[in-house]
């Protein structure tokens, strides 16, 4: 079965020219990669156009994959640099989106929208580094040993990044609620 193959097994297929091994890949990363690029990014069109960007970019560049490191720490990496590309871009004045379901509880959905974005908003505020590692441990679920491989980090290292943009952000959150 396809899609219960190794990534580093799927990868192997693609550059013998099985295309359709590259189905499965996609299917495992989009939305991890769609939910990274929304939290470096705050738009969700341009998220969009990120995740999708990378994976074509996965896939044109598989060749330099090295099967030694997890291929999801690679396609992070192609995220990551086309969303700080897409916001070196981007208008600054790009408005987040404000999608607010109809399912008869609006005021709920309007207090979880208005958290969200205040979480988004102070995201968005912090530093990249700072970013990327909240995203990589709370969006991606990332274990500490990941987010280091990922990120060329000693886990030791992860583990004071984190702590200290975890502070960051609770002071960032603290100050919005106060007023």
């Amino acid at each position: 079965m396809v899609d219960g193959d190794p990534d580093e097994a799927l990868v192997a297929r693609c550059l013998r020219g099985d295309v359709e091994a590259f189905e499965p890949i996609v299917a495992r990363y989009q939305r991890v990669l769609f939910n990274a690029a929304y939290r470096l990014l705050g738009n969700r069109e341009d998220a969009r156009d990120v995740a999708q960007g990378a994976l074509v970019k996965a896939y044109e560049k598989l060749a330099s994959f090295d099967p030694h490191y997890r291929f999801f720490s690679w396609i992070y990496r192609i995220v990551v640099n086309e969303a700080l590309n897409t916001r070196e871009r981007r208008r600054p004045s790009a408005p987040l989106s404000r999608d607010v379901p109809d399912d008869g509880s609006v005021f709920e959905a309007l207090a979880s929208r208005e958290r969200s974005d205040s979480v988004q908003s102070a995201l968005l505020r912090l530093t990249a580094e700072d970013r990327e590692v909240i995203v990589l441990r709370h969006f991606a679920e990332l274990s500490y040993a990941e987010i280091g491989e990922t990120l060329g980090l000693a886990e030791k290292t992860v583990k004071s990044r984190l702590h200290e943009a975890r502070q960051r952000l609770g002071r960032m959150l603290e100050a919005e609620a106060r007023g």
